[in-house]
């Protein structure tokens, strides 16, 4: 029973459930929420049967609602019926009204047509009026920028580019941004840019012509320059020359003329007609337009470019300067490129100098000096190397002579100068060394080749005033003699010591305008006459001694030459001192060299005739023809040794002009050489045998040598000095002629030995020489028995000799 009442509880239970889902899918579907699908699944997935139910469930609610809708209609339907009364009343009115209101209407729009038309053009007439008002407006506010504008324009057209750089500032910064909106304005502002960067490139292009006609006139520039420094140079100096009185004024006007403008290049051609002076002055304007470089100048710095035109105008400038610094290849062979290079530097730095006092900022004096310290290494090494190709005195002369003004014209821009000085004392060194090759030449060519080394021959007291007037020639004797005269020198020493006094004079015009004190020129000149002395002077006096066709004579006077020109120095000194006006005491000053250059050559004179002398002595000898087997002498001397005597007698007559102890030197050598010369001839290995009467005819010329230096053939020797020279030969034939061996043997090696200037060695070779001499002619003899026995004791006394004289001779040499 419990169980049946528990089902019968549950079942309920489930039937109120299914009811309920019903329910809550009806209210779901009522309130229209979508989707259903979740709702209807619900509702069918319960029962198999549910179906059925959810649309009894349904069909019920759906009557309710109409039951509802009925009741509602039912309740409102008398106030529908009343209001549909009251309409059908007031359509008639309606009707009516709309009659009226339509006619109304009409009669409005008819009257209102006029108004209407007479308000629309009032409305048009004033936005007309507006519009035309906003326009002038604008169009006041445009004008000042078209009018500015075409101001532009012009300014380009014209050329103006800085005042146009202005006028598109002002167009910028004022103008334009007040129309800005404006479409042309903004054509305008995307113009502007395009006119700058080609105002730029116009300025540049004109800058570059500029730099182009720098380059073509700055030799110009360069020439004008240096001929107003040279001018205002010769100018000075000639004020100073001048009387302070009488020259007062004009000392005035001078100073007025030179005070210039630094920073200009003036060129003043003066033409003078008595108190009167007129001149033309031409300036840097004059010659080079600088307005392109100003123009672009102030064009980039109003863009603001200033730098960057700054660093190219210097690079430019370098550039033209490597250009101007690089000389031509054959400068060095004219005076002209030379002229011509120094214009091109001197033009250059006066442009610089000339924008760096018209500019500020585009050239510095930082910028000048580093350039001018660049040009000046350059110049120096192009002037030291194309120097040194000049072989011309004259062209090195002008070549100084450009660099002082050249150093002169830029230190007055303020350029610092000491460099090319120091350089010019190198090139004085060249120019002394191309003075000595020349003076070598005339020395050598035209003065020592032409001179007849003969005395100079005077005919009167004109001509003798003339010589004298050339050299320095004093001789009291020689003034007592009558004319014609000879004085004691030849025609070259005159001719040589005027040459010497020129040279003097051409290394002083080197010397001149170097800035030196007169102690420094001084010094110069005496060491470069010193160098002309001793080494080109002399180098050519020794030459011309070792010349083969220098003879005696020549030779003697040559060394005659030579005393007067060491006696001369003293006047060159003087000569020297009145030039620089320095006195020879000072202590510093130098001193001529030409004592010993001449002393030197007069010695090698010496030495050349004690050579010569030799030589022709031993042309005679080789000329010597004796019969070594001759059985007896001839009873006089040789034909070749009188010869030779009297050459020598009539050359000694001619060292009568030569100093004492050079003649008796040269005649003692003479003799000296011709008894060795002669010794040698006895003693030679390739004669192999003498006779006696050979020795005798031997000892005859010798005889006669020694009669020659008794004779005193050069004044001065004492007692038998000359013959002392023919001692040995006379001895050695001493012994042989008397045949006193016992004697020699004897007293060999004492003090008071009669035969003490024989060497034992000398004595043996010319016995056994005339040994085989004695053989050679007994075989020829043997036809007289009677002397076969004398033979044959005297050739053993000879063996016995020989013998003896080898013991000797052995001794000697076991002794050394």
């Amino acid at each position: 029973m419990a169980r049946k009442s528990k089902s019968n509880l549950s079942e309920l239970c489930l039937e109120e459930n299914k009811d309920q889902i019903y329910e809550n899918a009806l209210a779901e579907i009522q309130s229209f929420e979508l989707p259903l699908g979740t709702t209807l699944r619900s509702v069918y997935d319960d029962q198999p049967n549910a179906h059925q139910k959810f649309m009894e469930k349904l069909d019920a609610c759906i009557r309710n609602h109409d039951r509802e809708i009925e009741k509602m209609c039912n309740f409102h339907h008398q106030g529908f019926v009343d209001a549909i009364t009251e309409l059908l009343k007031v359509r008639a009115d309606a009707e009516k009204l709309k009659v009226q209101v339509t006619d109304t209407n009409r009669r409005l729009q008819d009257a209102g047509k006029e108004v209407i038309s007479q308000t629309e053009e009032i409305i048009r007439c004033r936005v007309q009026q507006r519009n035309i008002t906003t326009v002038v407006e604008k169009l006041q506010l445009c004008l000042p920028v078209l009018e500015m504008y075409s101001k532009l324009k012009e300014q380009m057209n014209v050329k103006r580019y800085y005042s146009a750089l202005k006028t598109m500032e002002q167009l910028e910064n004022l103008y334009l941004p007040r129309v800005s909106q404006y479409r042309f304005c903004q054509i305008m502002i995307e113009n502007l840019p395009k006119l700058r960067e080609e105002i730029k490139e116009i300025s540049m292009s004109d800058l570059k012509d500029f730099l182009e006609s720098i380059r073509k006139h700055s030799d110009r520039i360069g020439e004008t320059a240096m001929k107003q420094a040279q001018q205002q140079k010769t100018f000075s100096t000639t004020l100073q020359k001048q009387n302070n009185v009488n020259y007062g004024r004009n000392m005035h006007l001078g100073r007025s003329r030179i005070s210039e403008s630094k920073n200009e290049i003036t060129l003043k051609r003066t033409f003078e007609d008595d108190d009167e002076h007129e001149e033309e002055v031409l300036t840097a304007q004059d010659l080079v337009d600088f307005s392109p470089v100003y123009r672009c100048l102030h064009i980039y710095s109003v863009l603001g470019d200033g730098e960057i035109f700054e660093n190219y105008y210097r690079k430019q400038r370098r550039k033209q300067a490597r250009l101007v610094l690089q000389p031509q290849s054959s400068m060095h062979e004219t005076v002209e490129g030379y002229r011509r290079y120094f214009s091109q530097i001197v033009g250059f730095f006066v442009v610089e100098d000339h924008i760096l006092h018209v500019t500020q900022g585009l050239v510095t004096r930082t910028y000048t000096d580093e350039l001018w310290n660049m040009a000046l290494s350059k110049i120096v090494a192009v002037l030291r190397t194309h120097s040194s190709y000049c072989t011309d005195p004259d062209l090195v002369l002008e070549l100084k002579n450009l660099i002082v003004v050249f150093a002169d014209t830029l230190q007055g821009y303020g350029f610092p100068v000491n460099r090319l000085f120091d350089l010019l004392f190198e090139i004085r060194d060249q120019y002394n060394e191309t003075l000595l090759k020349k003076w070598s030449g005339l020395f050598r060519l035209g003065y020592f080749e032409a001179d007849n080394y003969s005395p100079i021959p005077v005919a009167n007291e004109e001509e003798y005033k003339i010589v004298i007037s050339k050299f320095p020639f004093q001789d009291p004797e020689l003034d007592k003699q009558s004319f014609p005269k000879k004085l004691p020198m030849s025609q070259s020493v005159p001719q040589i010591y005027m040459q010497v006094k020129e040279f003097i004079y051409a290394s002083l015009k080197f010397s001149e305008s170097l800035h030196r004190s007169s102690t420094e020129i001084d010094d110069m000149l005496r060491k470069s006459t010193n160098l002309l002395l001793t080494r080109t002077l002399s180098s050519c006096l020794q030459n011309l001694i070792k010349k083969p066709h220098i003879g005696l004579t020549e030779l003697v006077q040559i060394i005659i030459n030579t005393t007067h020109l060491e006696q001369a120095c003293k006047y060159l000194e003087d000569f020297i001192s009145n030039i620089t006006n320095i006195s020879q005491l000072t202590v510093h000053t130098a001193r001529l060299y030409g004592l010993s250059t001449f002393k030197d050559a007069r010695h090698a004179a010496e030495g050349e005739i004690y050579t010569k002398l030799n030589q022709k002595i031993d042309e005679f000898i080789q000329i010597a023809d004796y019969d070594w087997t001759m059985s007896e002498s001839d009873g006089r001397a040789s034909g070749y040794l009188m010869d030779l005597i009297n050459f020598l007698r009539s050359t000694f007559q001619v060292f009568t002009h030569l100093p004492g102890k050079v003649a008796q030197t040269a005649c003692m050598s003479a003799c000296q050489h011709l008894s060795m010369s002669l010794m040698q001839m006895l003693l030679d290995s390739e004669l192999k045998q003498i006779s006696m009467g050979a020795i005798q005819q031997f000892n005859l010329d010798v005889i006669q040598c020694e009669l020659f230096a008794s004779s005193e053939p050069v004044p001065g020797f004492q007692g038998d000095t000359l013959q002392l020279a023919f001692i040995d030969l006379r001895q050695l034939l001493d012994l042989f002629m008397v045949w006193d061996w016992s004697t020699y043997l004897a007293d060999y090696g004492q003090a008071t030995s009669k035969y003490l200037r024989v060497n034992p060695s000398t004595a043996l070779t010319l016995l056994e020489k005339v040994h085989r001499g004695m053989k050679d002619s007994s075989k020829k003899n043997n036809i007289f028995a009677q002397f076969r026995k004398n033979d044959r004791d005297k050739q053993k006394l000879i063996e016995t000799v020989v013998k003896q004289l080898r013991s000797l001779v052995n001794g000697m040499s076991q002794h050394t």
